[in-house]
């Protein structure tokens, strides 16, 4: 089968195929043909080791999978055997090998899909969609003012939505280009604003009264999250995904004390559980599968084309959820990029 790896770390460009054997389902598990691996951000930083935290190379990037079960391992249902399923590889310790046209994993970790869940829109709800959901649980919005940086993004695009439904007071949306500003629109957000425009921080503020915003998810990191401070009301809560890479210094953290405002990290794996994910997965899957959520396609690539994927994320030209179709060849029209911004 082919797969993904890097050997160094770098530009897009040392991401390169491979061969490998199939691999052989063990007792309890089950071979998945994949049909989409989803391609995050954070997969982006640890190629150009610009992570947390380094891996050991070679590296074989890839967490989250969706696609149809092929073959049982000893011991294992037969019965799925031709079932949809999504395998969430990051909340089983399995933090590679998702960029692959097969992967076996135990029998237990498979969620299955409803027919009208795509195996992208399964994808773009695993590590996105799980962390949109934690983000409101640990943050409620219900009759808050609401920031949502980086709002057509993956994780941007579902929050908005979903704090939404959370009944948020308002939910105002910070992206960097028209049609970013436009698909936030189309999702529910209240209003717009260019977070690249010169003091756009004054536009929140007039929108919400002269305040400000009661919590700011913020997901950029760098200057970004420093600048994003001006936007934030008296005793507001600032939520931080980019950890590490935030650009917050002390006469920052200085002045939010002497307003009684807070900074919240999050981290998504700690989160986990493995009796809730299935459960979070199958609310989120309910939601998308009614229409009642929707998943931005951020772009499609065949499995060859990975390092094209990773330079899109990387130069934030994509909006929503970019994924790789391993099963799926480059003539087909899957195969081809859509909803890439200019």
């Amino acid at each position: 089968m082919k797969a993904i790896q890097f050997t160094r770390f770098g530009p897009p460009e040392v991401l390169e195929v491979v061969e490998l054997p199939v691999p052989e389902p063990g007792p309890g598990e089950v071979l998945i043909r994949v049909h989409a691996a989803g391609v995050n951000f954070f997969e982006v930083l640890v190629r150009a080791d610009r992570y947390a935290v380094s891996p050991d190379l070679p590296m074989f990037p890839g967490v989250e999978v969706a696609g149809i079960i092929e073959r049982a391992g000893p011991g294992a249902d037969r019965s799925l055997i031709g079932t949809r399923v999504a395998v969430p590889l990051f909340a089983i310790g399995r933090g590679s090998g998702g960029y692959a046209e097969f992967v076996a994993v135990d029998g237990g970790a498979v969620v299955p899909l409803p027919d009208a869940v795509s195996f992208t829109m399964a994808v773009a709800l695993m590590v996105q969609g799980l962390t949109a959901l934690h983000l409101l649980r640990s943050s409620p919005v219900n009759g808050k003012i609401v920031l949502v940086n980086a709002a057509a993004g993956g994780v941007g695009s579902l929050l908005l939505q979903l704090a939404r439904r959370d009944r948020a007071k308002m939910v105002i949306a910070a992206a960097s280009s028209e049609e970013k500003r436009a698909l936030s629109l189309s999702l529910g957000a209240d209003h717009v604003v260019d977070y690249t425009a010169p003091r756009w921080q004054e536009e929140i503020k007039g929108l919400s009264g002269g305040l400000g915003a009661d919590i700011i998810y913020e997901t950029v990191g760098g200057a970004v999250s420093r600048a994003t401070l001006d936007a934030l009301a008296p005793c507001g809560e600032l939520v931080l995904t980019a950890m590490g890479r935030f650009g917050l210094g002390v006469a920052d953290i200085e002045r939010m004390l002497d307003q009684n405002q807070s900074i919240k990290g999050f981290s998504l794996l700690p989160l986990l559980t493995l009796q809730a994910v299935p459960k979070d997965f199958g609310a989120l899957f309910d939601l998308a599968a009614t229409g009642a959520l929707t998943v931005v396609e951020g772009g499609r690539f065949p499995l060859h084309r990975a390092a094209e994927a990773h330079r899109v994320i990387e130069e934030r030209r994509a909006v929503g959820k970019v994924v790789l179709t391993p099963s799926i060849q480059e003539s087909e029209p899957d195969a081809m990029p859509k909803n890439l911004a200019p």
